[in-house]
């Protein structure tokens, strides 16, 4: 059997590898997707955000580290929420204590009486927040950061995905934390991997040389049809037949390259929701800026919801005697930021991070914009019935869906991992 698998990112790639009889096409003159990386002037930045490897799922983690060999690092994880100008610990209900004394009281306030007040069902994800987290948290850094980086309004996204992604608190770390006793959220993430050289684009390279001759890039979908038992992929001049196709591009995509869609398919396709992100990457004339892996920033006089500093995950990523800092903007088509040049955001991230003192304006000696279109899947309240169509809609098709924008879901690099190992399993027990 000859199978075709769209797109050459994680996902593709990870299928490559472990799939004998295939071709990937890809659209770009580079496999990577979100997980590319830039090397310019000394400096590596990762154009879709800052990436880190790390992963409950034992079988996925050791896939991704022996791709790297000992081309790897590893790292503690210490993050924190920038605050009303002070370094909370991340996650926030586990700093409360760093907190001014009033506003310590009113999250600590604010979940014990989540915890005894009769709960009704939360209809939305905004109601989702504080009937966990209680008022104080959920109005001093959960609705702001999520407003932030959904850049939707959260009362219109629904609830179902939270369950794993935001866990719950336990009550223990609440009161914990609130008394200045050392708790731990997250703890899977506690320590992560990052590769020593060439950035997260060193885990692509790994894959696209296992995926060897199997990869043809500059192949630009535009067609995908039917014939006979098998399957004609074209890109408006050259057409390739496969088997079984695989598509691990952004759905989008996929439906709109093919011939007779029903327009309620176009209809539940148009009506998904996500958000693009712009990477501001700097680099800056200073040897050692901070200790932190990365930041959130809550505060809307902030353009960037996320500042890494990928220099402490790798001194591999800057020359020597200096540091790379990574500023993450989500946006969307035709907003105010997405009208914006590269240069403009540039300069306001710039004097941004600087009244806030992460970085000092006048050491920055290298600065670029990546944007990448498609970056985090947007949960809407419509969003289950949407997806649902259109699943059902490919699967009758026989086009086989794997990875974030293909799955249309909110997957972590290791979740991109399983997802791929899961249906490569499955296909070999067809």
């Amino acid at each position: 059997m000859t199978i075709g698998i769209l797109g050459a990112g994680l996902t593709g790639l990870t299928l490559g590898s472990l799939i004998a009889d295939c071709e990937i096409l890809e659209r770009n003159s580079e496999c990577g997707g979100l997980c590319q990386s830039m090397e310019e002037e000394g400096f590596t930045f990762d154009c879709g955000g800052s990436h880190i490897i790390f992963s409950k799922d034992n079988e996925v983690l050791n896939f991704m580290l022996e791709k790297l060999g000992d081309n790897i690092v590893k790292r503690r994880r210490n993050t924190k929420i920038l605050y009303n100008g002070n370094y909370v610990k991340y996650p926030f209900e586990n700093g409360l204590s760093e907190l001014p004394l009033q506003d310590n009281f009113e999250c600590l306030k604010g979940f014990i009486e989540v915890l005894v007040n009769t709960k009704t069902k939360p209809v939305n994800f905004k109601d989702w927040l504080y009937s966990t987290f209680g008022n104080g948290i959920a109005e001093k850094y959960l609705v702001p950061y999520n407003e932030k980086i959904w850049n939707y309004d959260l009362s219109k996204m629904s609830t179902w995905w939270v369950e794993g992604r935001v866990p719950r608190p336990p009550v223990d770390d609440i009161i914990k934390s609130s008394l200045g006793i050392k708790t731990e959220g997250y703890t899977h993430q506690l320590n992560f991997y990052y590769p020593e050289e060439g950035g997260i684009n060193a885990l692509i390279n790994s894959l696209e040389r296992e995926s060897k001759d199997k990869v043809i890039k500059n192949f630009d979908v535009k067609s995908i049809t039917r014939e006979n038992s098998g399957w004609i992929v074209s890109n408006g001049t050259e057409r390739r037949r496969y088997e079984l196709i695989i598509a691990t591009q952004p759905i989008f995509e996929v439906v709109r390259a093919m011939e007779d869609v029903p327009a309620e398919i176009y209809n539940a396709l148009n009506e998904l929701k996500y958000n693009s992100l712009i990477t501001v990457m700097l680099g800056l004339n200073v040897t050692h800026l901070n200790d932190f892996s990365w930041l959130y920033i809550p505060d809307v006089d902030c353009l960037a919801h996320r500042v890494a500093f990928p220099s402490n995950y790798s001194k591999c990523v800057a020359p020597e005697g200096k540091s790379a800092v990574v500023a993450e903007i989500t946006y969307n088509n035709g907003d105010s930021t997405d009208r914006s040049s590269d240069e403009e955001l540039i300069t306001s991230t710039i004097e941004e991070l600087h009244k806030k003192k992460i970085i000092d304006k006048d050491t920055v000696c290298f600065a670029k914009a990546k944007r990448a279109k498609y970056a985090y899947v947007v949960y809407d309240l419509n969003y289950e019935k949407n997806i649902a169509v259109l699943k059902r809609f490919l699967n009758r098709r026989g086009i086989h869906l794997v990875g974030r924008f293909a799955e249309f879901e909110y997957l972590n690099m290791d979740a991109c991992v399983r997802n791929a190992l899961d249906f490569v399993k499955e296909l070999n027990n067809d």
